[in-house]
C-alpha cells in the first residue's frame, strides 16, 4: 500500500514538523513493515511554470519531420514571449502547457537549456505527461483546462507533482492497512495525534432513510452477508479527474482512467473498500448475488473470458453473469465514455470464497487482495454514499432517493482475557490501565470485570480472535524495543545424540578433506531422474508429489542427494569453477506406497497422541544420507609436478572417511548402478549390509548436467552406519615395535580386491595391525586374465617384539587364507 504523506494529514493531526521518514520509523516501531520512503517528483528541480501558447508556425526540415516554432506567454512581466520548439502537433493557440524553462531539471537527470534545434534558438521546452514523469503517455503535449491556471504559475504546485509516499508491505493479517484510513489510524496512534475518521460522518451500520434503491436479491448470504448500492443518474462522462484527485491515485500505485473508475478507486484507497460501479442502462433487470451454474462463463474487464467454478460468488442480472464478486466486473456492464446512469455497489464478500476464486482464476486484482484480507464489514453502505456523493460533485447529476441494503454485517464476538495477559506474554509489567489504552487505542470496546477485561475488537479487525492476538496488539504499541532481552535457562539435558554427534564428525572430517558442503533444496523433477538415467522401475522415481509445489518443473521431493549437488557442481563449473569437492549430507524421502491418508488436525486445540502417531504414519521414510561430487582436479600442478584428477578413488575414499568417522569397516566390491559408469562403480558394504554406491559417474549423466568428463560422486545412508556402528573402542597402543613385510599375490582378474584383503585379515590373526594394498600390476610376465595384487602388512605384539619365526608364520597364514578363499598364489614362490 502506497500512502502520499498529503493525504495522511488529512485524516491525523501529525505535527507538522515530523517528516515522513519519521513517520515510517513510527510506523515501524508500532509493528508495520514501510518498505520504503519515496520522495515524488524530487527529481524535478527548477523554474517549471504555466504557459500559454500565443502563435505558432509549423516547419517541416530537411529529415522529413514537422516541428512547431512556438511563441509561448510565461507570465513574464515586461518580456517578450518565448520561442519554443515542439515536436507535438495536439495543442492549439490559446492552450494552457507546461514549460520547463532553462535551468530546469527533469526526471532522467535531464537539465534544460537554450539551445539550438531546427534553426531556432529553442528557450525552454513544452513538456508531456511522460517527461514530468506523470505517466507514461508520450503521445502528445500535458493541456491544462481552460481557467485551471495563468501563464507564470508555478506548475508544480498545480500537478501536485511533489509529495513524500510511503510504500507500505501490507501482512495478511493487517489488511485494514491497505487504506489511508487503516494507516492514519496507526499514525495517530504511534505519536499520540487526533485521527479524524473518514467514515465515522456518514453513519455505516445503518443506511440513510428515502425507500429502496436498484433492485438487489443476494442468494448465498454466507458469501455475501452484506450488500448495498446507490444510483447516481444524470452523470457528465466527459468530465476530467480533477488534477488532485488524478495524482492521488497514481501516487497510490494505480492509473488513473476516467472520473468515474478513479473516484471509485480513489475511495478504496481511502477507507480500505473496494467499490464497483454499472453502468445501470447495460443492466437487465435485478442484480442478484449466488454462485456460479455449470457451463456458466464471464468476460472480465482485463477482456479474459473465463469458466466459472461452480464455488465462484457471482453478480448477474437477467442476462447472466456481470461481475466475478469479489474480484472484478464484467466487460458487458462496465463504465464508459457514455455512462450517465451509475449503479454504485459496495459489498462485504467472504474472505475464504474470494481468495480461492482469485487463485483459482489466476486473477488477483486490488479489490481481491482488501477483500481476501478482511474488509470491515459495517461501512459497505458509507462508501457507497461516498462515492455518490464524489460523483455528483465533480461529474454532475444526482443521487436517487433510496439505498438498497441487503443483509446485516456479522456479529463482533466479546473475548474475556486476563487483564494481566500482555504482560505475562511480554514478561515485563505492563499496568492493567495500560493494556487498556492500547486496546482502545486499536478501536477495542473494552469493559473490565474483576481481574478480567472483556473486549470487543472493532468490524475492521478480523485477525483479533484469540487473547494472545490482544496481547500482541499492547505489546506491539507499547513498542517491542520495550521487552527486556532475557536469556533463558537452558534445562539439564544429556548432550548430543549419538546420530548428532556422527553427522557433525562426518562434516568435520569431510570439511578437513578439502570438501565443501553445500545445501541444496528438497526438490527434484523427473527431469533429474531422466538426467540420473534411472531405470522405469527404479524405486528412487517412487517420489512424493507436493500439493503446492514452489516450481511446477520441482514438484516431488528428493529420493536422492545426488540431483541436488550435480546442480550446484554444474552452476559453479558454469561460472568457471571446474575443481570441485561438494558434500552434502540430509534427509531423503522414500514413500512406501501403503501409507494412511493424514488426518486434518484441529486449531482450538494440540493434538493427541493419538493424532500424532496417525501423523507420523501418514509420513514417508525419510533416512539421512551424506553425498559427494568430485569434478577437475583434486590436487593441483605445481612445481613438485602435474596436477591429479579427482577419480572414482576419491569417492570411495570419501566413504572410507564416512565410515572411519562411524567406527566401521567399509568392504568395498564392483557393481552396476545408476547414475555410475557401469565399469567404474562401487557397491559399499558394512558387514554385508548395502550402506551406498560411490565411483565415476555415467558420461551420460556427465554430459546432461554439463560436468567435466571423469566426475565422481558417492552416496551413503548414514542411518545404517548408525544401526551397526556401536561405540568406537579406543586402540591399544604397543611400545613395541613393528615387523613390516610384503606379499604379492597372483588372482584371477574378476576377484574383487576386497575379497583378497579380507582373506589376509582373516588368516593372519591378532597379530596383523595393518594391511594396504600398494600396487596392482597386469601386463607381460603374469599369465592374461590375472592380476597381481601388492600388500603391505604391519605385525606388532602389545607385551613383546616379535620374533621372525612369529612373522612368518602369521605372514603364511595370511597367504594361505587368500588362497583357501580367492584362489591366490604367492608371486614369485
Amino acid at each position: 500500500m502506497r500512502v502520499p504523506m498529503s493525504w495522511l494529514r488529512e485524516y491525523v493531526d501529525l505535527p507538522a514538523g515530523v517528516s515522513a521518514r519519521e513517520v515510517g520509523d513510527g510506523l515501524i516501531r508500532a509493528g508495520l513493515e514501510v518498505e520504503s520512503v519515496d520522495q515524488e517528483g524530487a527529481d524535478v528541480v527548477g523554474p517549471l511554470v504555466v504557459g500559454r501558447v500565443l502563435s505558432f508556425a509549423e516547419e517541416t526540415h530537411k529529415n522529413g519531420k514537422t516541428v512547431r516554432w512556438c511563441s509561448v506567454d510565461v507570465g513574464e512581466q515586461g518580456a517578450e514571449p518565448r520561442g519554443i520548439v515542439c515536436g507535438a502537433r495536439n495543442f492549439a493557440e490559446g492552450d494552457l502547457v507546461v514549460v520547463a524553462l532553462p535551468g530546469t531539471t527533469l526526471p532522467g537527470d535531464f537539465t534544460i537549456t537554450a539551445r539550438k534545434t531546427y534553426g531556432h534558438v529553442s528557450d525552454g521546452m513544452i513538456c508531456s505527461v511522460a517527461e514530468l514523469g506523470l505517466g507514461e503517455d508520450h503521445d502528445g503535449i500535458l493541456i491544462l483546462g481552460a481557467g485551471e491556471a495563468s501563464p507564470g504559475d508555478d506548475a508544480a504546485a498545480l500537478l501536485h507533482l511533489r509529495d513524500d509516499v510511503l510504500d507500505i508491505a501490507v501482512t495478511p493479517d493487517r489488511g485494514y492497512t491497505m487504506s489511508v484510513r487503516g494507516v492514519a489510524r496507526e499514525a495517530a496512534t504511534a505519536f499520540g495525534a487526533t485521527f479524524a475518521d473518514p467514515v465515522t460522518d456518514r453513519v455505516a451500520d445503518q443506511p440513510p432513510v428515502g425507500g429502496e434503491g436498484y433492485p438487489v436479491r443476494v442468494e448465498d448470504q454466507t458469501g455475501c452477508p452484506v450488500f448495498a448500492a446507490v444510483t447516481v443518474v444524470g452523470f457528465d462522462p466527459e468530465r476530467p479527474s480533477p488534477r488532485w484527485l488524478e495524482r492521488r491515485v497514481q501516487l497510490a500505485g494505480m492509473r488513473p482512467i476516467s472520473l468515474g473508475v478513479d473516484v471509485t478507486n480513489y475511495v478504496m484507497l481511502e477507507i480500505g473498500q473496494p467499490i464497483h460501479g454499472w453502468d445501470k442502462s447495460l443492466l437487465r433487470g435485478p442484480i442478484v448475488v449466488r454462485r456460479a451454474e455449470p457451463g456458466e462463463k464471464l468476460q472480465t474487464l482485463d477482456g479474459v473470458t473465463r469458466a466459472l467454478d461452480p464455488e465462484d460468488l457471482v453478480v448477474t442480472d437477467d442476462s447472466g453473469p456481470v461481475g466475478l464478486g469479489g474480484v472484478m466486473g464484467g466487460a458487458t456492464t462496465e463504465l464508459s465514455t457514455t455512462t450517465r446512469d451509475i449503479v454504485v455497489e459496495a459489498a462485504f464478500w467472504d474472505p475464504v470464497a474470494i481468495a480461492r476464486t482469485s487463485r483459482r482464476h489466476k486473477l488477483s486484482s486490488e479489490a481481491s487482495k482488501r477483500f481476501e484480507r478482511g474488509v470491515d464489514p459495517r461501512i459497505q453502505v458509507a462508501a457507497a454514499r461516498r462515492v455518490a456523493e464524489l460523483l455528483v460533485d465533480l461529474g454532475g447529476g444526482r443521487i436517487e432517493d433510496g439505498t438498497t441494503v441487503v443483509g446485516t454485517p456479522p456479529e463482533r464476538l466479546t473475548r474475556t482475557i486476563p487483564a494481566d495477559h500482555a504482560s505475562s506474554v511480554a514478561g515485563y509489567t505492563i499496568p492493567a490501565e495500560r493494556t487498556v489504552g492500547r486496546l482502545r487505542d486499536v478501536g477495542c470496546t473494552v469493559e473490565a470485570d474483576g481481574a478480567d477485561l472483556r473486549v470487543t475488537p472493532p468490524s475492521w479487525r478480523p485477525d483479533l480472535t484469540d487473547p494472545n492476538d490482544f496481547a500482541e496488539e499492547v505489546i506491539r504499541l507499547e513498542g517491542y524495543d520495550a521487552v527486556p532481552s532475557v536469556l533463558p535457562v537452558a534445562p539439564p539435558g544429556l548432550g548430543l545424540t549419538p546420530s548428532q554427534r556422527l553427522r557433525r564428525t562426518i562434516g568435520r572430517l569431510l570439511a578437513g578433506a578439502g570438501y565443501v558442503e553445500v545445501l541444496s533444496y528438497p526438490f527434484v523433477g523427473t527431469a533429474d531422474f531422466d538426467r540420473l538415467r534411472l531405470p522405469a522401475d527404479d524405486a528412487r522415481r517412487q517420489a512424493l508429489a507436493l500439493a503446492n509445489p514452489l516450481s511446477e518443473e520441482e514438484p516431488l521431493l528428493r529420493t536422492t542427494l545426488l540431483p541436488g549437488l550435480l546442480a550446484t557442481a554444474r552452476r559453479n563449473v558454469g561460472r568457471g569453477m571446474t575443481d570441485l569437492a561438494l558434500f552434502e549430507t540430509g534427509a531423503v524421502f522414500r514413500p512406501t506406497g501403503d501409507a494412511p491418508r493424514a488426518p486434518r488436525l484441529p486449531v482450538d486445540h494440540p493434538p493427541t497422541e493419538e493424532q500424532i502417531a496417525a501423523l507420523d504414519a501418514a509420513l514417508p521414510r525419510q533416512p539421512r544420507r551424506v553425498a559427494v561430487v568430485l569434478t577437475g582436479d583434486r590436487q593441483p600442478a605445481g612445481w613438485w609436478g602435474p596436477a591429479r584428477p579427482a577419480g572414482w578413488a576419491d569417492a570411495i575414499e570419501a566413504a572410507r572417511t564416512v565410515a572411519a568417522a562411524a567406527g566401521v569397516n567399509l568392504t568395498v566390491r564392483s557393481d552396476e548402478h545408476a547414475p555410475w559408469h557401469p565399469g567404474r562403480c562401487a557397491i559399499l558394504e558394512v558387514d554385508g549390509r548395502l550402506v551406498g554406491h560411490a565411483g565415476e559417474l555415467h558420461p551420460k549423466v556427465i554430459e546432461a548436467y554439463g560436468l567435466p568428463a571423469r566426475a565422481a560422486a558417492m552416496e551413503l545412508e548414514l542411518d545404517r552406519l548408525g544401526a551397526v556402528a556401536g561405540p568406537v573402542r579406543a586402540p591399544k597402543v604397543s611400545s613395541y615395535p613393528p615387523a613390516k613385510e610384503d606379499v604379492a599375490l597372483l588372482v584371477d582378474a574378476q576377484v574383487p580386491v576386497a575379497a583378497v584383503e579380507a582373506a589376509l585379515r582373516a588368516g593372519a590373526g591378532e597379530l596383523l595391525e595393518s594391511v594396504r594394498l600398494f600396487d596392482i600390476y597386469t601386463g607381460e610376465r603374469i599369465a592374461e586374465g590375472t592380476k597381481s595384487l601388492a600388500f603391505a602388512l604391519r605385525f606388532r605384539a602389545p607385551d613383546r617384539t616379535l620374533t621372525e619365526a612369529e612373522v612368518s608364520a602369521a605372514k603364511q597364514a595370511a597367504v594361505d587364507e587368500a588362497a583357501s578363499r580367492t584362489g591366490a598364489s604367492q608371486r614369485g614362490a
